[in-house]
């Protein structure tokens, strides 16, 4: 693969940001079912046995997805080998491989597992389960209709600035990743103890639900004290922060109620600042947790009373306008105050996450989530051009 010119990736992200701040496109409508060209695919159901040993649990799956695992860590590491002579490339495959028994259990043994199963280099499991701390953008809502009925949704975007293919106008990474995506059922005791929409070959989750209970999204959160730091801290032997999607994940997999998960994930230390986008089963019961690496800056809450039925996490502070060049934030609440309350439900939020720039060539699938029936609903995404780049 002839390696991208990241100078004209710079300079296209310039220009193309130029080109599309503050244009929006008219909300979308009639979306759902999903079909016609944002549509590229619905997402397999797999499953994971949480009574198996950590290194065995992901077997099946990872047989059904190494090819598709293997191309784009090959695509990684072809965009990666450009930089500082390939050193990059000999950091990940012989010194990440001692960072795994650091790193929390079930956790550690589950990448191994993966590893093994796969044939990819230990050290490449590894980065493929780390750099989500750092890359990630995305758009969660949390809304409430009219008889108290929660729904949560979100689109995961990834891939900014990892390789843009000029001949197809999309994003390299990005691409290569949507055959990855998987739903997931973990079952503990022969039943479904969560769900969630996965990556293949990573442990972490960043879109989950407990049925009948909470739903939970992350989006990374941009700010100078970030995950770098966070995770070389942790190569030096400062551990007393959790990976963000090691952390969302044993919340889904331990919390017993709204409460409690809003608990631990507001009070426990990261190791990258982070939104956390929690629903829960109860009127009110939708926020956006604003991380540090440290402590909660904010919870901003679903409130009736304030008219507040929904809240929407781009990857800025609400409380603050958001990057000129990458303001998702604007149109999608403009499409949901559009909606309004009365009307809003899965389909018509779908319709709001297929409005263009929520929609982008960053956007790897969309999901969709009802507590009270323990539904998760995921769908591969696609946005022909003309698109914006993220």
């Amino acid at each position: 693969m002839q390696r991208p010119n990241f100078r004209y990736v710079l300079l296209t992200f310039f220009s193309l940001s130029t080109c599309f701040a503050h244009k929006y496109e008219e909300c979308r409508g009639s979306m759902y079912p999903p079909d016609g060209p944002t549509f590229k695919g619905n997402v397999t159901w797999y499953t994971v046995n949480l009574d198996l040993p950590p290194s065995e649990r992901w077997n099946h799956l990872m047989k059904q997805k190494k090819s598709e695992l293997l191309s784009m860590i090959q695509a990684i590491k072809d965009l990666a080998g450009g930089f500082f002579h390939g050193q990059i490339l000999d950091l990940v495959d012989n010194k990440l491989p001692l960072i795994v028994d650091t790193l929390p259990y079930p956790f550690n043994e589950e990448i191994k597992g993966i590893a093994v199963v796969t044939g990819v280099p230990l050290g490449e499991v590894v980065l493929f389960n780390i750099f989500y701390e750092v890359f990630t953008v995305c758009t969660s809502v949390v809304t409430e209709d009219v008889k108290g009925n929660i729904y949560h949704a979100r689109n995961l975007d990834f891939g900014l600035f990892m390789g843009w293919d000029q001949k197809n106008k999309t994003w390299i990474i990005t691409e290569k990743l949507k055959p990855l995506v998987v739903n997931i059922d973990f079952i503990r005791n022969n039943r479904t103890l969560l769900r969630s929409t996965n990556f293949a070959g990573y442990v972490g989750i960043l879109t989950g639900i407990r049925p009948r209970e909470f739903t939970l999204t992350t989006n990374e959160r941009f700010n100078v004290d970030g995950g770098y730091i966070g995770i070389l801290e942790w190569i030096f032997g400062q551990r007393d922060g959790m990976w963000m999607s090691f952390l969302t994940r044993r919340v889904l997999e331990n919390a017993t109620s709204y409460e409690d998960a809003k608990k631990q994930l507001a009070m426990t230390k990261l190791l990258a600042p982070a939104y956390f986008i929690l629903g829960g089963n109860r009127t009110g019961q939708g926020c956006v947790i604003t991380r540090t690496r440290v402590n909660t800056l904010d919870i901003w809450e679903i409130d009736l009373k304030l008219g507040r039925w929904y809240v929407l996490e781009t990857n800025y502070d609400h409380w603050e306008d958001p990057f000129f060049l990458d303001d998702r934030r604007t149109p999608a609440m403009k499409c949901m105050n559009k909606t309004t309350q009365a009307n809003i439900s899965l389909q018509t939020i779908y319709d709001v996450l297929s409005t263009k720039p929520v929609l982008n060539k960053l956007t790897t699938y969309t999901s969709l989530m009802e507590v009270s029936t323990g539904k998760l609903e995921s769908y591969i995404r696609a946005c022909p051009s003309p698109c914006t780049p993220w």
